[in-house]
């Protein structure tokens, strides 16, 4: 049990560079919480449904962190600061990060449709700051979710997800195959620019590009540019007055 400790919180250390000694590490609320859940969960599957449920809110109260009972959790999981939701019927893999303010929430429980309802991460998953999973799909293996993206259907493996609704940036398996990739995101210099399809400095070009073709064309044909409505608004009062 002591070994495996402490291969949790070396595990820790490898994808979070700031803690000094593993003692630091102890004192994580995502440690903790984590603590806590094995405890429920242990209690959830004994059928002790308000002991569970009691440990579950105790833990929620010490480090903002609500993970279900009835949710089952695999090796060296880690929640970066906390202030994360995690359904009943979630399902997470080994090696998983997730950062602060992740939702991995159910579908709609009105519309008649019980069991699963939560979403599946597998292996080394990384769901960055503010993602919301939803529903009952599956992040695959080495998957990244990005800051703030929500995702509604199933991501294949190793696929790095942006946006809302997220899409997948179609990133190079050569950089999805890191070991690590801090908040899901990969931002090195110019990666994440070539990730994104609706670059804004892209758009920009386009833009003066286009410009600069019309008024080659109205150049061409002798045509003058056309006066601006407020300047002709301008111009018409002058003449009134005059």
């Amino acid at each position: 049990m002591f070994e495996r400790l402490i291969a949790y919180l070396d595990s820790i250390h490898a994808r979070d560079p700031a803690p000094r000694s593993r003692w630091e590490i102890l004192l994580y609320p995502g440690v903790w919480a984590l603590g806590f859940h094995r405890v429920a969960h242990w209690l959830f599957v004994g059928r002790l449904f308000f002991l569970a449920r009691l440990v579950n809110h105790l833990g929620r109260w010490l480090t903002a962190i609500d993970i279900h009972p009835g949710a089952r959790i695999g090796r060296n999981f880690f929640i970066d600061h906390g202030f994360t939701v995690i359904g009943e019927t979630a399902e997470i893999g080994d090696n998983v990060t997730i950062y602060q303010c992740v939702t991995l929430g159910g579908s709609n429980p009105t519309n008649g449709q019980g069991g699963k309802r939560h979403p599946t991460l597998e292996d080394g998953v990384i769901i960055g700051s503010g993602a919301q999973i939803i529903g009952p799909i599956t992040v695959g293996r080495r998957a990244r979710v990005g800051a703030n993206a929500v995702v509604t259907d199933d991501v294949p493996e190793g696929a790095t997800m942006v946006g809302l609704k997220a899409r997948s940036t179609l990133v190079p398996a050569e950089t999805w195959l890191r070991e690590f990739i801090p908040y899901g995101t990969p931002c090195r210099e110019g990666e994440c620019e070539e990730a994104r399809p609706d670059r804004t400095g892209l758009l920009e070009a386009q833009i003066a590009e286009l410009r600069a073709e019309v008024a080659l064309l109205r150049a061409e044909r002798h045509q003058p540019e056309p006066t601006p409505p407020a300047t002709r608004r301008v111009r018409a009062v002058k003449k009134a007055e005059g």
